[in-house]
C-alpha cells in the first residue's frame, strides 16, 4: 500500500503558509503570521502562551503575545516532520525525524527548552501522534512488513507493542484525556473514518459515518468533550492519502459521536492539523492554511 507520509518536509510546495487560530464556537479566524514557505502542524503549549510547529526540518516556538519566534535546539535531528507532540507536563517534546541513513521517520524525545534528542523507535518508519496522559507511553503509526498499524512504546524506549492489525491503513492515534481510549483514523470500512478503541487496542468503534468525505486526525479537546478533525471531499483524494494543496474542512463533533458541524473551509490538507492543536481552555484551535504562489 502506498501511503502519503511526509518524511522529507523540505520539499517546495510552492505555497505561502498562514498560521491561524479559530474560535470553535463563533467561527472567528485570526491570522497570526504568514510564512513564505511550508510550515506545519502547530501544537498549543500547556500554559497557553505559545505554539510549536515544524518548518524546513526544524522545530520552532511562536509566542502568542509578542509574536516572537525562537528555534528549539534539536541537536543532530534536523529533518523533523509534522508529527510532533508535547508531553502532558509540558516539559518535553517528542518528534518524528527522517534519519540520515535511510530518510525514514523515527521518534525522538528531548526537552521542550531544547537539548540532545533520545531515539525511542529504532525501527522505521514510525510517525508519532499521541502521548498518554500519565506521561508513560507514546502512540504512533508505523509500517511493519508492508502494513501500517497503530503501535505504542514506553516513553523511555524499549519494546514496541502492536495494538491494531488491519490490512487497511490505521493512522493518527491520540489518547483521550482520561487515558482510557485512543482515537485514530482508518480505512477499514472503505473511506477514511474516525474510530475510537480502548487504550490497549480492544473494542474499536467507528465514530464517523460520512459517505461523502474522508476524515483524518481526530483531536480530542483537553476536557475530553469534543473532537476536531479535517476532512477531504470524497473523490478529491484516495481514502488512504492526506495530501497538501486541497480544499478541506475543519469539523467538530461530540466525543460521544453523532452529527458534526463544519467550522471552517480553506485550502490546506497535509500540515494543517496533523497533531493536536487545541488551546488549554477548550475554546480555540490553531491550524495552518495555505495559498499557492
Amino acid at each position: 500500500m502506498q501511503v502519503l507520509k511526509q518524511s522529507r518536509p523540505r520539499e517546495d510546495r510552492g505555497v505561502f503558509s498562514i498560521l491561524e487560530t479559530l474560535d470553535v464556537d463563533t467561527g472567528k479566524r485570526t491570522v497570526l503570521k504568514e510564512f513564505d514557505d511550508t510550515m506545519e502542524a502547530p501544537n498549543w503549549a500547556k500554559d497557553g502562551k505559545y505554539l510549536i510547529y515544524n518548518r524546513n526540518g526544524k522545530i520552532y516556538r511562536y509566542e502568542l503575545a509578542a509574536g516572537n519566534i525562537t528555534e528549539i535546539y534539536t541537536g543532530a535531528i534536523t529533518d523533523c516532520n509534522n508529527d510532533h507532540v508535547l508531553s502532558p507536563d509540558g516539559k518535553s517534546i517528542a518528534v518524528s525525524h527522517g534519519t540520515f541513513e535511510d530518510g525514514l521517520s523515527r521518534i525522538y524525545t528531548l526537552p521542550l527548552s531544547g537539548g540532545e534528542p533520545a531515539l525511542i523507535t529504532p525501527i522505521a518508519p514510525s510517525y508519532l501522534h499521541g502521548w498518554s496522559p500519565d506521561g508513560k507511553t507514546l502512540a504512533y503509526c508505523a509500517e511493519r512488513n508492508g502494513q501500517y498499524d497503530i503501535y505504542t512504546i514506553p516513553v523511555w524506549g524499549g519494546r514496541e507493542r502492536q495494538i491494531t492489525n488491519e490490512k487497511s491503513l490505521d493512522d493518527g492515534p491520540e489518547y483521550s484525556p482520561d487515558g482510557k481510549h485512543i482515537w485514530f483514523n482508518s480505512t477499514r470500512t472503505g473511506l477514511m473514518q474516525l474510530w475510537r478503541m480502548e487504550a490497549d487496542g480492544s473494542n474499536p468503534v467507528q465514530m464517523t459515518h460520512d459517505e461523502n468525505a474522508n476524515s483524518w486526525f481526530g483531536h480530542v479537546s483537553p476536557d475530553g468533550k469534543r473532537i476536531a478533525y479535517i476532512s477531504y471531499r470524497k473523490g478529491d483524494v484516495e481514502p488512504d492519502k492526506h495530501p497538501p494543496n486541497k480544499d478541506v474542512e475543519l469539523r467538530l463533533m461530540n466525543a460521544s459521536g453523532g452529527d458534526y458541524k463544519t467550522i471552517a473551509k480553506f485550502f490546506g490538507g497535509q500540515g494543517t492539523i496533523n497533531v493536536n492543536s487545541w488551546s488549554p481552555d477548550n475554546k480555540t484551535i490553531a491550524f495552518v492554511s495555505y495559498r499557492l504562489k
